[in-house]
């Protein structure tokens, strides 16, 4: 795995805005333009493509380190932090619109975590078989093989 690749996961997995990743590298006294920074999440075929450096990567972990804990003198809970990551995520305009979809349970008894479920409910009886498999009745001709498993024929 490539530092990109970690790059990239680390980036994904925080829900971290390319802003705020620069902040993060401010931490540690490293300076990064918005520009080289996009150049490490280019596609690797792209002409602007760059290379994460290790030495990017490590300033990086050490400023969400600092990020995420804060320092001795004045620590953070990490969990706060990225709550707080979650909530600044701008909400799609569409979802705004139409109400979250919920699907129903398909047995009102079974989905009550409170009580079992009663035998004599719709989720008591069992499913009806087909009587003939497909093709209209007509038997496969998989069930017309007689399989010997390695026994000799007897005469």
């Amino acid at each position: 795995m490539t530092n990109n690749d970690i790059f990239k996961k680390l980036r994904v997995a925080l829900m971290l805005r390319d802003d705020q990743i620069i902040e993060i590298l401010e931490l540690v006294d490293f300076r990064i333009s918005k520009s080289e920074l996009g150049a490490f999440f280019r596609d690797e075929k792209h002409e602007n493509y760059m290379e994460c450096g290790d030495q990017v990567l490590r300033n990086f972990l050490n400023g969400l380190v600092i990020h995420l804990r804060g320092t001795k003198e004045n620590p953070k809970n990490p969990n706060e932090v990225l709550a707080k990551h979650k909530a600044e995520i701008p909400k799609a305009a569409t979802s705004k619109d139409r109400p979250e979809f919920k699907a129903k349970p398909k047995d009102a008894e079974k989905s009550r975590g409170d009580q079992s479920p009663s035998k004599s409910g719709s989720g008591a009886k069992k499913p009806n078989k087909k009587e003939f498999p497909k093709g209209n009745g007509k038997t496969s001709p998989v069930e017309k093989v007689k399989y010997n498993f390695g026994k000799n024929k007897k005469s």
